[in-house]
């Protein structure tokens, strides 16, 4: 190899001292199952000796490829999906991909079909809160497509990447049910979802099971100060209080502290307040939220795994990602009558 010329694969399998094909087996993330750990070590080796970089203009045109995923989400300026973007991200960089955003123009619910536009610039589609149309543009186009947040799949349709959500509500309302509160008032999220939809089912079917327990429902949007205005109706309303505001996410779980504190009552003394989401939000409240952790950029990162592996016609399973409860000091038990 000439001093002033680029290292090509086969200039790795020389110095690795296999094949040209072993080399872009590995390096294209396609060995496992074909080669030894320590030949593929050996190969990643050499490659970083040489300082090799694979020609991806010229492999996307011999696969007929963009090597570019378009992620759809409802907003970009929520954190949670921010992580799913990083998490996607990740693992597009490491298979020599880029991923293209894109949000919804009214910032939450379902986007708007991009696909008209975009579809010949990208290979695949990773989407959430996906409309009804948009699939029906994905499936004349015959983009792959994987599915995140949106419900466990059906046989023939696109992979689908979850998070458990109902045992994420079952875990706060059982948290909730164990310090004692019986009068517990649902903010949930007004945006027909499937996981908003299995939260509001969840909790329903849980405090229906619970000797004494009265469940009010209170709609809200997705931010501040609708949730602050559902907290005080709830909160007001004639009949005895809620003693928890059981929110469907961390930014309504704000909105109900502003709400109890400027009717002069105290989180949690008078009001437990739980979240779902574990933002950044959650602990720089006080008291900080109790709320549900969900791995948000593994979903991305599944959820790019899952795209690649369909690109490459390999069967994709449903993933289910577990969520986890952290409990703070916005839930307490209930005042006493």
């Amino acid at each position: 190899m000439a001093g002033s010329d680029r290292p090509t694969s086969r200039d790795v399998a020389r110095v690795a001292g296999v094949s040209q094909a072993t080399v872009s087996l590995v390096l294209g993330g396609k060995w496992r199952g074909r080669v030894s750990e320590r030949t593929a070590l050996a190969v990643r080796a050499a490659a970083g000796e040489l300082d090799y970089r694979p020609n991806l203009a010229a492999r996307s045109l011999r696969l007929g490829r963009t090597r570019t995923a378009l992620l759809v989400v409802p907003a970009l300026t929520h954190e949670y999906f921010a992580r799913v973007y990083a998490g996607a991200a990740r693992v597009a960089d490491a298979h020599g991909f880029g991923v293209v955003l894109y949000p919804s123009p009214e910032g939450v619910g379902p986007a708007r079909d991009p696909f008209g536009s975009a579809r010949a610039a990208i290979d695949g589609v990773i989407a959430s809160s996906m409309a009804a149309d948009a699939l029906a543009g994905i499936a004349d186009g015959g983009l792959p497509l994987v599915m995140l947040d949106s419900g466990p799949g059906t046989e023939g349709g696109p992979p689908t990447v979850d998070l458990a959500v109902a045992d994420g509500i079952r875990q706060v309302v059982r948290h909730l049910v164990g310090l004692g509160h019986r009068r517990i008032t649902h903010l949930a999220a007004d945006v027909d979802t499937w996981t908003f939809r299995v939260r509001a089912q969840t909790v329903r079917e849980e405090l229906g099971g619970v000797d004494g327990a009265h469940l009010a429902t209170e709609r809200c949007g997705l931010d501040v100060r609708s949730a602050r205005e559902a907290a005080v109706r709830a909160l007001t309303a004639s009949g005895e209080r809620p003693t928890a505001l059981l929110c469907d996410g961390d930014v309504l779980a704000a909105g109900a502290c502003k709400a109890a504190r400027g009717l002069g009552l105290r989180v949690p003394d008078d009001v437990s307040v739980s979240g779902f989401d574990d933002l950044e939000l959650a602990t720089a409240l006080d008291p900080e939220l109790t709320s549900v952790r969900l791995p948000a950029e593994d979903v991305g990162a599944r959820g790019m795994s899952a795209l690649l592996a369909a690109l490459d016609g390999v069967p994709v399973a449903p993933v289910e990602l577990p969520v986890q409860l952290v409990v703070r000091g916005s839930t307490g038990l209930p005042p006493a009558p």
